[in-house]
């Protein structure tokens, strides 16, 4: 476990189309799949002392890629898991530090977002 996160976003999947008119049907239009895009996972906490996820992308910027599995578990209150999601051949691709303001007090946030080859719900 690389840690807990305050913000998941990117649990999105979008099927392309393409739209073919059927001759002497004029009130309607078939709709068929082409492909299916999935977003990037974006990963979001307070800034913590580990640099684990930092380390990962630096290896990306260096040449060095490493696909992982990732699996994001979603928890009650009480630490029940509700739901979980898998993520396969994840890199990460973009790494984003806190916005630091001296007048203000809110926390340090770091994100880290992740391209991927698809999830399985479950």
């Amino acid at each position: 476990m690389v840690g807990s996160f305050s913000e998941v976003t990117g649990l999105d999947l979008n099927t392309e189309f393409e739209e073919i008119k059927e001759g002497g049907r004029n009130y309607f239009v078939h709709k068929l799949p082409k492909v299916t895009r999935y977003g990037n996972l974006v990963l979001k906490r307070g800034m913590t002392d580990s640099d684990t996820l930092y380390k990962w992308h630096q290896d990306v910027t260096n040449g060095i890629i490493e696909q992982k599995q990732i699996t994001v578990i979603l928890n009650d209150s009480q630490k029940n898991e509700l739901k979980r999601w898998t993520f396969q051949k994840g890199f990460p691709v973009k790494c984003s530090g806190p916005d630091l303001k001296a007048d203000s007090s809110a926390f340090a946030i770091e994100s880290i977002e992740i391209a991927h080859q698809g999830f399985v719900r479950s």
